[in-house]
């Protein structure tokens, strides 16, 4: 692995290969965004990096230039074996492994648990199974020491977004329950290839030492109720848990210290654990 590499485009087509975009195939296309991705995902050198959607190794290069290992997963079939070529040294030196299989169905706490820490999570995630990944995100939090995704900028947004903003929703909510979330810079449309039609952003999460709110079903369907009409008042969106006993309803707030006149867009993480708790399993 010496060099700068080839552009994607020209990649794919030394292996007469194109772009799926059954797949949502964007190629990372800027060397030194690659680089920089890969220092915010190894803060400190070494580590076992977990990387979904290794593509054509834009990431994978620069990361193999800092984490002890890298485990490197791709859907494509088609794709393996330019990964195969182009890191053939690294293959062979074990410091990379190269996993066909589909990133939604993986299981990562197998793949981490005997590998050097810190355990990282990172790749630009294909837009139409970002949510499924971000749910696997939580779900792994315990097992890991960060995560960064190069996602579209509105998932970004989402995920950052703080109780009260117009990108607040239950995806912020699931995942600030387990991560401290940055929003790190705006990657450019111009940096992929094929060009998407939207803007991507870098985000970092780190787990909480203690969760913020434990995801039970009760918690889950809370959740869920609050935002499917955002502007509904709770003691509305809720009105059929506890069997639809409102006066119930209404002890169980007070003790959560909620107001059930308020929207659920405008509660925090630790407002939903605590009421929670107060409905029970």
């Amino acid at each position: 692995m010496s060099g700068e590499p080839p552009s994607p485009k020209a990649q794919l087509g030394a292996h007469g290969l194109f772009p799926k975009r059954s797949f949502g195939q964007n190629f990372l296309a800027d060397g030194h965004l690659a680089a920089r991705i890969a220092a915010l995902t190894t803060s400190s050198p070494g580590g076992t990096v977990v990387e979904i959607g290794a593509g054509l190794g834009a990431l994978t290069a620069p990361l193999l230039a800092r984490a002890a290992r890298v485990i490197a997963i791709e859907r494509d079939r088609d794709l393996v074996p330019a990964l195969a070529a182009r890191f053939a040294d690294e293959l062979q030196e074990r410091r990379l492994s190269v996993i066909e299989a589909d990133a939604k169905t993986v299981d990562y706490a197998t793949l981490l648990a005997n590998e050097p820490k810190p355990h990282v999570l990172a790749g630009n995630l294909p837009y139409q199974i970002t949510g499924p990944l971000l749910e696997r995100s939580v779900a792994l939090a315990r097992s890991l020491d960060r995560a960064v995704f190069l996602v579209q900028l509105e998932v970004a947004d989402r995920l950052a977004a703080d109780p009260g903003a117009p990108a607040y929703g239950a995806l912020s909510v699931f995942v600030q329950a387990q991560y401290h979330v940055d929003r790190l810079f705006v990657v450019r449309r111009g940096a992929f290839y094929p060009q998407p039609g939207v803007d991507s952003a870098i985000v970092a999460l780190v787990p909480h030492q203690q969760p913020l709110a434990e995801e039970t079903p009760t918690f889950r369907d809370l959740v869920h109720r609050a935002f499917r009409q955002r502007r509904k008042m709770l003691r509305n969106a809720w009105r059929d848990l506890l069997g639809g006993d409102s006066a119930a309803l209404a002890t169980a707030a007070a003790r959560a210290e909620i107001d059930l006149d308020a929207r659920g867009e405008t509660l925090d993480v630790t407002a939903f654990s605590r009421m929670a708790k107060e409905l029970g399993p």
